[in-house]
């Protein structure tokens, strides 16, 4: 029998309150209830060769509290007049709770909602849209409300998150939360308070206008001739991205690698500087105007995601130069080749012939499935050769 039994109601109401719409309800009218179940009883030969069983049925459905079961008259030629289910209703918000035994949680609920018409009514939206994660939160709220207060008086305060002082809130608090206050922020501030340009989820503190910790930026000098230091110690330099906007150097090229060893082993190569390219983002480049008159050169792994970073800093660079991410570097370190963990599918578009036609025989795992060469598994001849291909042709074109 598939007929609708008190656990199939049950699990009617559930999905509702799963759905987050019993909660909503509490916020802003949403018509919810009164509701109609679905209901699925017994056909008319069902009835006539298991009439004990529907009886059974009708009884079991009957006994079932928090809901209301319709009947209708059916005359069968049989049986005579009986009276069948022939609706389920819900009634009201408390009878579905009550149901699925959710009416302690929608009690804790309503006390937020509460809470946000007097402290945060513009906020009460996001209530809506997300109540079961405000419920999950619940003892949260009084410390997020008191927040967002600070922020409201205190608009694009230009100190670092540290300084705010709340009782009873640490600074971790707000960083573990910022995805949450930024979109209650979002509510709550006046349009004027708000940097919209900012919408990265690491620019919290840019869009409301606090001190962000500085981006540094670490380089090394390979030509002593453009040592920003004297003597003969490495120059390996960490200085914060504004800086090296403005830094003072006759570097013709720019080598840029993810792997500190390669960083740190970097040979000496006229004209040049590299750049370790892990801990900021490919964006704070663009701030360096000479970049732009420099050959720029990145050397990423030899793997879906390599190219993919290689795409995303062309977005900045569009003139940056692959380096040791070409199909017969990878093939001459087969002995190397290791697995990637989760290729990419989607295409990229910045990438040139050679580069794509590599990526996407990588992506459709032409070679071997999910190949991925590490950049600080090349072999180091082989990268001191490839620098002097790079020396090479630069001599070349300067001859011209």
């Amino acid at each position: 029998m598939s007929w609708t039994t008190p656990a199939d109601l049950r699990a009617q109401a559930q999905k509702l309150w799963d759905k987050g719409l019993m909660l909503a309800s509490l916020v802003e009218e949403n018509g919810l209830f009164p509701r109609r179940l679905t209901l699925k009883g017994p056909s008319s030969s069902e009835l006539t060769d298991q009439f004990d069983a529907v009886r059974a049925w009708i009884a079991d459905l009957r006994r079932g509290t928090h809901y209301r079961v319709a009947m209708r008259e059916v005359r069968h030629r049989i049986l005579g007049a009986n009276l069948i289910p022939d609706e389920v209703w819900i009634d009201t918000l408390d009878a579905a709770l009550a149901l699925i035994g959710k009416s302690r949680d929608a009690k804790r609920f309503g006390a937020i909602v509460t809470l946000m018409r007097e402290r945060q009514p513009s906020a009460l939206p996001w209530l809506a849209k997300y109540p079961l994660l405000a419920l999950e939160m619940a003892d949260q709220w009084p410390r997020l409300l008191d927040v967002i207060d600070w922020i409201k008086t205190h608009p694009r305060p230009d100190v670092y998150l540290r300084q705010i002082d709340i009782p009873g809130i640490h600074t971790k608090f707000i960083e573990t939360n910022r995805a949450l206050l930024a979109e209650l922020l979002d509510l709550a501030l006046p349009s004027e308070a708000i940097d919209r340009q900012a919408i990265r989820a690491g620019q919290f503190c840019r869009r409301y206008g606090f001190r962000d910790k500085p981006i540094r930026v670490r380089f090394r000098i390979l030509d002593p001739r453009l040592a920003l230091l004297p003597g003969d110690a490495d120059q390996d330099f960490t200085i914060n991205y504004d800086a090296f906007a403005r830094l003072e150097t006759k570097a013709t090229r720019v080598f840029i690698t993810e792997n500190e060893i390669n960083f740190l082993a970097f040979p000496r190569v006229a004209d040049s500087l590299v750049i370790f390219g892990a801990g900021y983002g490919f964006d704070m480049l663009t701030d360096a105007a000479w970049l732009h008159r420099c050959t720029v050169y990145y050397w990423g792994d030899i793997d879906t995601h390599g190219f993919a970073i290689l795409d995303q800093l062309r977005a900045h660079l569009p003139h940056v130069v692959s380096f040791l991410m070409d199909r017969q570097t990878l093939l001459a370190h087969e002995s190397q080749w290791i697995d990637e963990p989760q290729p990419l599918s989607r295409d990229l578009a910045r990438l040139d012939t050679n580069e794509r036609e590599l990526f996407d025989d990588l992506r459709d795992n032409r070679i071997r499935p999910a190949l991925r060469l590490e950049q600080e598994r090349i072999g180091f001849r082989w990268v001191e050769a490839a620098l002097e291909k790079v020396a090479l042709h630069a001599s070349h074109q300067l001859s011209e």
